[in-house]
């Protein structure tokens, strides 16, 4: 698994706080209204919005509030307004870095990602830049404490998976972006615990930092992350356990 990928989910498990959870939601919630606006609202006809509610409902996100972002979605009003934008730059050490991003002021989110970026040792790019270093994918990540690495790998070869990453009580598992829900369902068939499927931008190679280098990364993945207009965080970089373990506290 990259270094990234750990680290992105070493923070959600320990975003516990109600502000973060807010925060969340509000992502969630508007990844939902885009999925609604670009496509079909009933999400059995949608992919893109079935997935966007797996993960309100894997983040414990109200009902409620799943209904009311897909009906701003279908009302009009400031949802015309947002925009998926795709942002491009260097992180510490040349590593690539994708942001992706939903917004209704791309001036103000254009600033907000440069200042992180130069703050963090990377800098902002053109679209193109980097994005030739990354495929497009589904990804699932299946929780192995109390299941057999091997087994799932398995599975999920058999159900069509292409590749799969084992580590430390997880397996990620990289499909066909349109082969995602097919895997997805079997794996969870065969009962096993998946805890995220996503459609993602997976580096064709890595670059591993060290641990100055790793520890700036680190810091600039946080701040995009905590930013309101970003939606998801994508890089090349290769981490040490050790270091996203010392990070992590």
């Amino acid at each position: 698994m990259s270094g990234h990928s750990k680290w992105s989910s070493i923070k959600h498990k320990k975003a516990a706080t109600d502000a973060k959870k807010g925060q969340a939601f509000t992502k969630i919630a508007r990844d939902i209204t885009m999925a609604a606006r670009t496509g079909d609202p009933n999400p059995e006809m949608n992919p893109s919005l079935r997935l966007a509610i797996q993960k309100a409902k894997q983040a414990n996100m109200p009902n409620d509030n799943v209904k009311r972002a897909i009906e701003r979605a279908t009302g009009g009003g400031d949802a015309d307004l947002l925009q998926e934008v795709q942002y491009e730059g260097y992180g510490p050490g040349g590593t690539a870095v994708i942001v992706q991003v939903v917004t209704d002021n791309k001036n103000r989110t254009v600033a907000d990602l440069r200042m992180a970026f130069s703050r963090n040792g990377g800098t902002l790019a053109d679209n193109g830049a980097v994005s030739w270093q990354f495929d497009n994918r589904g990804v699932i990540a299946v929780d192995t404490t109390k299941a057999d690495p091997d087994e799932v790998q398995l599975a999920a070869i058999e159900a069509g998976a292409l590749d799969v990453d084992v580590s430390d009580g997880m397996v990620e598992v990289y499909t066909e972006p349109g082969d995602l829900h097919v895997v997805r369902a079997a794996l969870e068939e065969a009962k096993f615990a998946v805890e995220s499927a996503e459609l993602a931008k997976v580096p064709q190679n890595k670059v591993h930092l060290d641990e100055k280098h790793a520890l700036t990364a680190l810091k600039l993945f946080d701040w995009l992350e905590d930013l309101d207009d970003v939606s998801r965080v994508y890089s090349n970089a290769e981490i040490d356990d050790e270091v996203l373990e010392a990070a992590a506290g």
